[in-house]
């Protein structure tokens, strides 16, 4: 995927954040070549330092150096995720450049995809509060580098999330999102540069985290 992606080049950069987890994911880069990330696991110190990390992170790169901010925008934990989107909310108004909301499971879909290059549909569930599930199904368009959604995010029963799979019309892999997510930082850097090529500029407010249900910390 990244080959296809460095055709199109951005004038400056593009920064991606993921705060769903306990876990804090930052990815940089301009798709000309130069594209970096890190994970770093801070748990519940990750309101207390995410400012520090970011700040070191980004660097030899300054903030007048980005052209779009991405963050994942849930589903995952309440707490981290509204820290994420806040920060990226503030940064794109005080910095006047769009902000880009990605699905968190969208974000694990376009991983699987990118590691396979299979055109089966993606079926992507991850554990919920009260025991339901978030379920979401993806695939990858036949004739361009993009992540169709044939299933929002949606948080089923067991037995519903089952049956929307048994009633599905096509093929699919069945993923399951449970562990180290701000790994795929670098997911949520990518589909944000693809609506980027589309031409889509998403003004900072609209960027709005998904919670599903009602907000408690996972």
């Amino acid at each position: 995927m990244t080959t296809q992606l460095e055709d199109f080049k951005l004038r400056k950069y593009g920064l991606s954040l993921h705060t769903t987890t306990p876990e804090l994911g930052l990815a940089i880069g301009n798709f000309a070549g130069e594209t970096r990330s890190q994970v770093w696991n801070l748990g519940r110190d990750l309101s207390s330092y995410i400012h520090q990390y970011l700040l070191e992170f980004i660097a030899p790169q300054t903030w007048q150096d980005l052209d779009f901010i991405a963050v994942a925008k849930g589903p995952g934990g309440y707490t981290g995720t509204r820290i994420g989107v806040v920060i990226a909310r503030t940064l794109g108004q005080q910095l006047d450049i769009p902000v880009f909301g990605i699905s968190t499971l969208a974000a694990v879909a376009w991983l699987e995809v990118s590691k396979s290059q299979q055109k089966q549909a993606i079926a992507v569930e991850m554990p919920a509060q009260r025991g339901q599930i978030f379920g979401a199904i993806y695939q990858l368009s036949p004739n361009t580098n993009e992540l169709i959604t044939l299933l929002s995010d949606t948080v089923f029963t067991p037995e519903a999330w089952q049956q929307t799979l048994a009633n599905l019309q096509t093929d699919y892999q069945l993923v399951a999102a449970k562990s180290e997510l701000a790994a795929t930082v670098t997911s949520i850097l990518e589909l944000a540069y693809l609506e980027w090529q589309q031409g889509k500029r998403p003004n900072w407010s609209e960027a709005l985290p998904y919670y599903g249900q009602h907000p408690v910390d996972i």
